[in-house]
């Protein structure tokens, strides 16, 4: 059986501590987090709770846990370092392990990660020296972070979907921007909003209600030098926001 708990004593002495998760079949780490006390158990006891269609069957951590429990195995648990007193510092541990270990199930990236994660020295110097976008019309700015990392999808299908967006409010924006490490990589014009369903998104394995995307085009030339290849804005940056999704209207 797979333990569930810590020994109370043990649990105190641990602190705050960084944990990663690794699939027993092919050894890799799947999943990396942060937390105090029994956090790092709670994932497998959640998956198990978690019914088919549920919103949370999305998260890929659950769908692999559920696939290595009922091979007859059980998650690997691993402390990566611990006696951490500060949470702020156990959040900037997490956030350069999760930099090291590709392809995580990780629903939002680490602490930080979008300003000074790992990147190429190229992409470092193409975001600082790159001058900030203004807003010239309603748009959406969408962090593709995150499904872009595997760079399996290009940047239309990254930024299209499948999020949880209120699909009557995105109708009414005509120009949905995708960013990534802070510097915007593709300006699109939605066609329409759709259900996440496999028959709109070919990679879904299932329909997610609760989700939406679009279907479009790129934007003209003239609208895509007003925004591709310059920076966020930093009042547009969020820290640490988990919502990947920004509304943003002009000033004036």
């Amino acid at each position: 059986m797979v333990r569930i708990n810590f020994p109370n004593e043990v649990a105190e002495r641990l602190k705050f501590y960084v944990y990663r998760l690794i699939d027993p079949r092919d050894g890799q780490t799947f999943y990396v987090g942060k937390g105090k006390r029994n956090r790092i158990f709670q994932h497998a006891t959640g998956a198990l709770k978690k019914k088919s269609g549920d919103e949370d069957a999305a998260d890929l951590k659950l769908q692999r846990i559920k696939e290595i429990t009922s091979a007859g195995l059980q998650v690997a648990h691993v402390i990566h370092r611990h006696g951490i007193e500060d949470e702020k510092i156990a959040f900037q541990i997490e956030a350069a392990v999760m930099d090291a270990y590709p392809g995580l199930t990780n629903r939002v990236s680490g602490h930080g990660a979008s300003d000074y994660g790992v990147r190429h020295v190229e992409e470092v110097i193409a975001e600082y020296s790159a001058s900030p976008f203004e807003v010239q019309e309603p748009l959406i700015l969408i962090n593709i972070t995150t499904s872009y990392s595997d760079e399996t999808r290009n940047i239309y299908d990254s930024v299209r979907g499948c999020w949880r967006i209120d699909r009557n409010k995105a109708e009414a924006y005509r120009l949905v921007l995708a960013q990534r490490r802070g510097l915007v990589v593709g300006a699109f014009r939605p066609t329409r909003w759709v259900p996440a369903t496999p028959a709109y998104f070919p990679w879904l394995d299932e329909d997610f209600p609760l989700r939406s995307g679009f279907e479009g085009e790129q934007a003209e030339i003239r609208i895509a030098n007003l925004y591709v290849n310059r920076r966020v804005p930093e009042e547009y940056r969020a820290r640490g926001a988990a919502n990947p999704i920004r509304f943003i209207t002009p000033a004036n």
